[in-house]
């Protein structure tokens, strides 16, 4: 599944943190045969922007289920 621009989710861990993604990047082999999806994402720490260059679609899954549960 591919997740759009803009999703939001939760990380994982102790002190999950909300982060939105903002790119797409997509590998293809020679023969034009897509290989594998990662995603850029930011999120705030102490006021800066962190950015995070190599998420796996699995890690947005379960943050959008986390984050889906928290709000209910």
């Amino acid at each position: 599944m591919e997740y759009a621009i803009g999703t939001k989710y939760l990380t994982r861990g102790k002190f999950p943190r909300l982060c939105t993604v903002i790119e797409i990047l997509k590998t293809y082999n020679s023969k034009n045969e897509l290989v594998k999806i990662r995603y850029i994402s930011e999120h705030e720490f102490l006021g800066q922007t962190v950015i995070d260059n190599d998420v796996v679609p699995a890690s947005i899954a379960m943050g959008i289920f986390e984050l889906e549960n928290k709000n209910k």
